[in-house]
C-alpha cells in the first residue's frame, strides 16, 4: 500500500495545515481577483478576520453563473502570460466555464491524480488503460500525467472506439482501466459479444467517475470485469479529478486531498452548513490554486462527509459517494427523486440488463416518467411470465420511488450504448404538454 504523509496525520495538523493555507488563498484573491474583493466587501469580511476554519463560513459563495459571468479570464489570480493550460466544461447552454493553470498548478494536479490512483489500487510498473476522453474535458489528460508520474505505463486510448480498445486490453495487458462506468460497461458486454470472457483479462482495478453511479453498478462492474471497482471524484471549477479518491482497501468513501481542498456540505436551500453524516450540497474551498482559486464553491453535487479514521489506516476526512446533482433531481408532481435511486433498484433485478433511460413526460400540469429498460439475455431467450415479472418490477420500482412509473421493457441491445457519459435523462416534456 502507498500512503502519503498527509493521508495519516492527525486532524489537528491537517486543520491547523488548512487555515494558514486558507488564509493565503483568501488574501491572494481579495487582491487578485476584483470579483472577490467585492464579494468579500459586501459580506463585510477581510482575510484578516480569518482566524479559524469556523471563518469560512463568513465567506460568500461561489457558483457556476460567477464564471460564466467572468468569461473567460475574469476569475484569473494571474496573469494571462502565467497560464500555461486552459480546460473549460462543454456547458448545456451559452459560454462554457473557463478554468486555468499555472506551472504549478500543473505540478500539483499531477502529484494529487499519480496519489489518487495509488489510492485506487495503481502502483509503478503497472500498465494503465485510460478510457476518460481527452481535450478540455480534465479527465483524460489528467489521469494520463497522474499515472505516467507513479510510474506506470499509460495507454492514452480516449474514449470509443470499442473494439480497439478491446484489443489492446488484450495485448497490452493492463492492471488499471480507468473511463466512466457506463461506458466501461458498454465495453465488458463487447467482450462478450466477441466470446470473450471480461473477467479473464488481465485487470485488476478500475478507476471510474464523471457520472453518478450505484453501489449496484459497481457489484455488476466488478462482477463482470473480475475488478475492484473504485470511485474518483473532481470537477473542472475546483481542479479536475483527483479532488478525492475512494481507497481500494474499503471501498467506503472518497478520501479527499484535505491538503489542497477545504469541504463542506450544506442544505441547499437555506444555504447553512449541516454537521458530518448529514446529507447536502458538497461546497469545496481551494487551499493552493495559484491560477485558478474557488472560495466555498457549490458543486450541486450531493453527499455527506465523515471524519472518522477509515479501517485503511488514512485519517482524511472522507465524502460519501455522490447521490447525484441538485440539476439533476428529478420532481414529479411533488416527490422528488435522483435517476441512481431508480438505477439502484433496477440493478438488482436479475431479469434486466444494466441499462435503461428515463423519459420525463408531461401531460397538462402532471408529469410523468417512463423508464426504458432491457431484458437480460438469458431471460429473453425463455421470457417465461414476462407480465408478471415486469409486473413485480413495477412494484419494486412503487415501492422504491414512492411514485408509479410506466415501464417499458425492450429486447437485448436495443437502448443506446455509452461512448462517454451516459444520457440517463431524456426531457420529453415539451413535446408532451398540452397547451
Amino acid at each position: 500500500m502507498i500512503l502519503h504523509d498527509i493521508e495519516t496525520e492527525s486532524r489537528d495538523f491537517i486543520e491547523e495545515l488548512q487555515l494558514n493555507r486558507l488564509k493565503q488563498t483568501a488574501e491572494r484573491v481579495f487582491n487578485k481577483v476584483p470579483f472577490y474583493r467585492k464579494k468579500f466587501l459586501e459580506s463585510n469580511i477581510a482575510p484578516e478576520n480569518i482566524n479559524s476554519l469556523e471563518d469560512i463560513r463568513k465567506l460568500p459563495f461561489t457558483v457556476k453563473a460567477d464564471l460564466r459571468e467572468n468569461y473567460p479570464f475574469g476569475l484569473f489570480a494571474v496573469d494571462k502570460k502565467d497560464i500555461i493550460r486552459l480546460h473549460a466544461s462543454s456547458g448545456t447552454s451559452g459560454k462554457p466555464t473557463v478554468v486555468g493553470y499555472t506551472r504549478n498548478d500543473i505540478e500539483m494536479w499531477g502529484n494529487l491524480v499519480a496519489r489518487a490512483i495509488a489510492i485506487g489500487g495503481g502502483q509503478p510498473g503497472q500498465v494503465l488503460h485510460n478510457a476518460y476522453g481527452y481535450g478540455l474535458f480534465t479527465g483524460g489528460l489528467r489521469l494520463h500525467y497522474g499515472s505516467e508520474l507513479l510510474g506506470m505505463a499509460t495507454v492514452p486510448i480516449s474514449g470509443g472506439n470499442t473494439d480497439r480498445q478491446i484489443m489492446l486490453i488484450r495485448d497490452f495487458e493492463p492492471e488499471v482501466i480507468c473511463g466512466t462506468p457506463s461506458y466501461i460497461l458498454n465495453l465488458a458486454e463487447k467482450m462478450e459479444e466477441k466470446g470473450l470472457d471480461p473477467s479473464k483479462a488481465s485487470l485488476k482495478y478500475g478507476i471510474f467517475g464523471a457520472e453518478p453511479w450505484s453501489e449496484e453498478m459497481r457489484h455488476t462492474l466488478e462482477k463482470k470485469l473480475g475488478i475492484k471497482a473504485c470511485d474518483i471524484y473532481g470537477l473542472s471549477e475546483v481542479l479536475g479529478p483527483g479532488v478525492a479518491m475512494e481507497c481500494h482497501e474499503v471501498q467506503d468513501g472518497l478520501h479527499i486531498a484535505e491538503d489542497h481542498f477545504f469541504a463542506e456540505i450544506i442544505d441547499p436551500v437555506k444555504m447553512k452548513p449541516l454537521p458530518n453524516g448529514e446529507q447536502g450540497e458538497l461546497v469545496f474551498t481551494s487551499l493552493t490554486k495559484e491560477a485558478f482559486p474557488v472560495i466555498r464553491y457549490r458543486t450541486g453535487d450531493i453527499a455527506s462527509l465523515s471524519k472518522e479514521k477509515c479501517s485503511c489506516g488514512r485519517t482524511t476526512i472522507r465524502m460519501s459517494r455522490v447521490k447525484g446533482r441538485i440539476d439533476d433531481m428529478l420532481n414529479v408532481n411533488g416527490v422528488n427523486l435522483f435517476p441512481s435511486e431508480i438505477e439502484h433498484c433496477l440493478l438488482q433485478i436479475p431479469e434486466l440488463a444494466p441499462h435503461y433511460q428515463i423519459h420525463l413526460l408531461q401531460k397538462g400540469s402532471l408529469k410523468s416518467l417512463e423508464l426504458h429498460a432491457e431484458w437480460s439475455e438469458g431471460f429473453f431467450k425463455e421470457m417465461i411470465d414476462a407480465d408478471l415479472i415486469k409486473r413485480k418490477i413495477q412494484h419494486a420500482l412503487r415501492q422504491h420511488c414512492f411514485i408509479t412509473i410506466q415501464l417499458e421493457v425492450h429486447p437485448p441491445k436495443t437502448l443506446p450504448r455509452s461512448e462517454g457519459k451516459a444520457v440517463r435523462v431524456v426531457d420529453r416534456t415539451k413535446e408532451n404538454a398540452v397547451v
